[in-house]
């Protein structure tokens, strides 16, 4: 069968149609191993033995190959927390159950960026063509983190269940996101990376705890936060 691109150094053919999936791989490969910086369409191109010319008939530029990579980072992340669901016994009290799977949620989210940082950045970069559109509506950048939609439910879920009060619902996922996802830097780009592995996780159990903790409500739940 007559190869549809292929490059002109004798390079593994690929048939038509398989073409942009591979680069895809590629793009994911080359974040896995060097974060977002290091998917660029020569690279991608090289990875799987096409020229640059012919990953431009798939890819408009090196933001569309990054948006690439970015989608597969989000997808595995999601996976990993996923996996750690399925491996969690739910508790029999439903609060109980859905404080359990956001703890879970949070722990995978974290571990996720401690195993895989290079795919962890690429997942939360921006590429520079999105800095052509800043009037972008927030749900639209939000539709393509899978890890915000499952906070979302879960935080339904602990409304459901009694433990979320209703009124301390709104913006929920930004205060729960940003106290996870800051750890994760933590521990992959800050101070934290070199922690042993007991005191992380101590660390992690610590905030998740807190996390929690705070969703519940408490005393100081209404104490004014506004600036002078």
């Amino acid at each position: 069968m007559k190869p549809s691109e292929s490059s002109d150094e004798g390079a593994r053919p690929y048939h038509h149609g398989d073409l942009r999936n591979a680069l895809a791989d590629a793009a994911a490969t080359l974040a896995e191993e060097g974060g977002p910086d290091a998917v660029t369409i020569r690279a991608a191109a090289r990875a799987v033995g096409v020229t640059p010319t012919a990953t431009y008939r798939h890819f408009a530029n090196q933001s569309d190959l990054l948006h690439a990579a970015k989608h597969e980072a989000m997808d595995r992340l999601t996976a990993t927390i996923l996996e750690l669901l399925a491996a969690e016994t739910p508790a029999p009290d439903p609060a109980e159950a859905a404080v359990q799977r956001l703890a879970a949620a949070g722990r995978g989210y974290v571990h996720f960026a401690l195993a895989q940082p290079g795919l962890f950045r690429t997942a939360f970069c921006r590429p520079a063509t999105h800095d052509e559109h800043p009037t972008e509506e927030l749900s639209q950048i939000l539709a393509e983190a899978p890890p915000y939609a499952f906070l979302t439910t879960a935080l339904d879920d602990l409304v459901d269940a009694g433990w979320l009060a209703p009124e301390l619902r709104p913006e929920a996922e930004t205060a729960a996101w940003s106290t996870v996802h800051g750890l994760a830097v933590l521990f992959v780009d800050g101070p934290y990376r070199h922690l042993p592995v007991p005191e992380r996780d101590r660390l992690i159990n610590v905030t998740l705890g807190m996390v929690v903790r705070g969703l519940s409500g408490g005393p100081a739940s209404d104490a004014p936060l506004n600036a002078e």
